[in-house]
């Protein structure tokens, strides 16, 4: 069996479109809408609303790859680097501070062309405090890069990746076609879906190469659109990712990539889609605290704020007596008195009955 760079026609990628051409549409629809939307937030609703995107994709990114980042290191990381919080101490965790510094990067350089250069510079945000692997530059091992899963002695190869020596041409032509492609595709997310594809095939670092490759599929779609993507594809990649990792199997056995842009696409609207309930509902919290705030005892306060965090799909199995004593390290008897003064305000409502009662938020759905 030949993977897609060993065969003639590499890099070449051929597809069909004539399945997606309503997504594609719907896609610039909701561009165009999502921009108008923002356009009508203040801008410290924007800006609330691009920093809690930016944290979903930094910490969904590194899920993909199995690595688990505190919400409140990437949050604090991104705040501080944007300077609206420069009082905030580094964290502990080189991982969260350096995956934040790439999505920033990735915004705020999304229009300049891609270089060598700019790749290092992210393998080296990416891999901070690892001393274990090359740092910046390409892979130069001799063993064979391969990804596999199994057990030891028993292992599974579905992709082995062009030799070491063979990455800085590969990489040189796939650099040279990334500054090119977008006058040559005219679809956003075709573009990206090919640059993301084409980045993971040839695989060129030690380690980090899919969070790498998506945040070159980012750029791709944001250097096409003409400003930052506000919506995290990794979240929507990360909901199911061993569709992810099956599209991507089959799509580096050939160079027809047909089935690879179909799901690329449906992912991408996935994304777009959960980023519109992300914004309003940014809009809503930001309003809820204008209008309620007051009305709330500290209590309250800080199990809301902590809700908050979890974006517009909620708290995950909702708030109970049991979580609330947790966090608001207190009594149940306060417990469930805060919890039913919520319910009163019109906060939050009841679902369940009896001690399997659990609250969410009202206004969401509202």
């Amino acid at each position: 069996m030949l993977y897609n760079w060993q065969q003639k026609d590499w890099p070449h990628f051929r597809y069909k479109t004539e399945a997606i051409e309503d997504l594609l549409f719907d896609f610039a629809q909701r561009t165009g809408r999502i921009s108008g939307v923002l356009e009508g937030l203040s801008e410290t609703e924007q800006t609330e609303a691009m920093i809690n995107l930016m944290v979903s994709e930094a910490i969904k990114t590194s899920e993909i790859e199995g690595e688990y980042l505190s919400r409140n290191d990437v949050m604090s990381s991104i705040r501080r680097n944007l300077g609206l919080n420069p009082e905030l101490s580094l964290t502990n965790d080189h991982r969260a501070e350096g995956v934040a510094e790439l999505m920033l990067d990735v915004r705020n350089d999304f229009l300049k062309p891609l270089t060598r250069k700019m790749l290092f510079n992210w393998h080296a945000m990416l891999m901070k405090g690892n001393g274990q692997i090359q740092i910046g530059q390409w892979r130069s091992h001799e063993e064979p890069m391969q990804i596999v899963s199994g057990a030891i002695g028993r292992e599974v190869v579905h992709f082995e990746a062009p030799s070491s020596r063979k990455v800085p041409s590969e990489m040189n032509g796939f650099i040279k076609w990334f500054n090119t492609s977008q006058d040559e595709i005219n679809k956003p997310i075709l573009r990206a879906a090919i640059a993301h594809l084409y980045f993971e095939s040839i695989h060129p670092f030690e380690d980090g190469n899919g969070r790498i490759g998506r945040a070159v599929a980012e750029k791709a779609l944001s250097q096409s659109i003409g400003r930052p993507v506000l919506f995290s594809l990794s979240k929507s990649i990360e909901s199911n990712k061993n569709n992810y990792y099956d599209a991507l199997k089959a799509a580096q056995r050939s160079n027809e990539i047909t089935d690879w842009i179909n799901y690329f696409v449906k992912t991408v609207m996935d994304a777009q889609i959960d980023a519109e309930k992300e914004i309003d509902f940014t809009l809503k919290k930001t309003r809820f605290f204008d209008q309620l705030e007051d009305q709330l005892n500290e209590r309250q306060k800080k199990v809301v704020r902590r809700m908050f965090q979890e974006g517009h799909q909620g708290f995950e199995g909702g708030m109970n007596a049991r979580k609330y004593v947790s966090l608001a390290k207190t009594s149940k008897a306060t417990a469930t008195r805060d919890l039913q003064d919520l319910v009163l305000k019109g906060i939050f409502k009841p679902i369940g009955g009896g001690r399997s009662t659990r609250y969410q938020f009202k206004f969401i759905d509202s």
